[in-house]
């Protein structure tokens, strides 16, 4: 059985839809509140080497906090990683990971297709 983690905001309707696609596969899921527990500087590298991705790439920026504070600012990778260590709500949601891979669950279907590459 596949381990799969997902980066989760309950709040979120997309996480919602991607935790109920995921709850429909034979998987074992563990849910990573985001929100709650900070997510470590190690974690955030590693998930954005598993998504293909640079920091800025997984930034929410219609967020009311990235507008006001952060739009048309430039920032290096590692700032950026630390910014979204720092402010967490800027992170773009659902993140599932699956082993060496790891998806943005946007539309949440997306999360099927990366479960289903691996069988």
């Amino acid at each position: 059985m596949n381990k799969v983690q997902i980066l989760y905001n309950p709040r979120c309707s997309k996480c919602r839809e991607a935790l109920t696609l995921l709850q429909g596969e034979s998987c074992e899921i563990e849910i990573v509140e985001y929100l709650k527990k900070t997510i470590t500087k190690k974690e955030l590298k590693n998930i954005l080497a598993k998504l293909g991705l640079k920091a800025f790439d997984i930034v929410r920026k219609k967020e009311e906090l990235y507008v006001k504070k952060f739009k048309n600012k430039i920032f290096t990778n590692d700032e950026w990683i630390q910014l979204l260590i720092e402010n967490p709500v800027l992170i773009e949601r659902p993140i599932v990971i699956d082993g060496y891979k790891a998806i943005i669950g946007r539309p949440p279907e997306l999360v099927v297709d990366l479960l289903q590459r691996k069988s």
